[in-house]
């Protein structure tokens, strides 16, 4: 398997099939817009304005698994947009962990090799292809990620 064979919905709740970002190099993240390590949307949107044209796409997810992020998906979009200037891919909100976990996240974790995601801001790097490349803690600065991603274009 690999994250194109994964459903989602936007933040207006329409199915997207990730299979639409084949041939893209994909950061997924889950985003909170009231935790404390929200100013890295600034740093990812930065990587996302720096390597779009060569096929980089971040993609956020709000989640309130911690209890930071109350708004719907649309709301953390706006909040996202108005508070940090983001313009990547926001889709609907989602469960990281538990019974109700997002099934690209159980995906997610399993590729990775931990099957708990600890805090907002985890990161998870996906090749052209859709298979898992690597997993980032929730305080790795999006900077840090540079070096992998052009690795990777």
């Amino acid at each position: 398997m690999t994250i194109y064979d994964y459903q989602v919905k936007d933040v207006n709740g329409k199915s997207i099939s990730l299979a639409d970002y084949e041939g893209d190099l994909l950061l997924i993240v889950n985003i909170a817009t009231k935790c404390g390590l929200a100013s890295q949307l600034m740093g990812l949107e930065s990587l996302y304005q720096t390597y779009q044209d060569e096929g980089f796409k971040v993609l956020g997810f709000p989640s309130n698994s911690f209890m930071q992020s109350p708004e719907d998906g649309k709301g953390a979009k706006e909040a996202c947009a108005l508070d940090f200037g983001t313009t990547f891919p926001m889709f609907d909100k989602v469960s990281v962990n538990g019974p109700k976990t997002a099934p690209l996240f159980s995906y997610l974790k399993r590729a990775s090799g931990d099957g708990f995601v600890k805090w907002n801001y985890t990161k998870f790097l996906v090749d052209r292809q859709g298979n898992f490349v690597k997993r980032y803690a929730p305080t790795t600065p999006p900077e840090d990620i540079e070096a992998d991603i052009k690795a990777n274009l």
